[in-house]
């Protein structure tokens, strides 16, 4: 099972988006506060989230308080910053994919601590970055790919028709 962690995020349909992605890859998502929006029970009725119940959640107060309860944790970190493309990661089972807010990414310092951890989806030039959904999809779905998909279902119903 995957983990993607998100870092203060800002966007609450970027964050729904993501969480669709781990509940349709049944990975975990763990949220670092401050968060930009709400995630009470009501608020995720409200915007109509109605697979937010496969969502195994976990919510952090700070990059701190992550820390102390995953203190070795097989961490990838996703940044436009990356001396490396996401290709030349080995993804493991059980790995953390991190990613930064939309508007800042990820804090200097931790980029620093995991500098050869650090790893980028490549790019044009000109472009500032990829919308953190998309990131978030990409990186997952390599990582499920090098795992070889465990559990997830490899076939839709038109595969019976051949």
């Amino acid at each position: 099972m995957l983990n993607i962690v998100l870092v203060e995020p800002e966007i609450p349909q970027n964050t729904g988006n993501i969480a669709r992605t781990c509940a349709a890859t049944h990975s975990r998502l763990h949220l670092v506060r401050p968060l930009g929006f709400d995630i009470s029970e009501r608020a995720v009725r409200r915007a109509g989230l109605d697979y937010w119940h496969m969502v195994d959640l976990h919510v952090y107060d700070s990059l701190d308080h992550f820390f102390a309860l995953n203190p070795r944790p097989d961490l990838w970190l996703a940044t436009t910053k990356a001396p490396q493309n996401y290709t030349q990661a080995a993804f493991q089972d059980g790995c953390w994919l991190m990613f930064g807010k939309e508007t800042a990414g990820l804090p200097e310092d931790l980029r620093k601590r995991w500098r050869d951890r650090c790893i980028r989806i490549p790019m044009w030039s000109d472009a500032r970055s990829l919308n953190l959904a998309n990131s978030v999809a990409v990186l997952t779905y390599e990582a499920l790919r090098q795992l070889g998909f465990p559990g997830l279902s490899g076939m839709g119903e038109m595969a019976e028709q051949s």
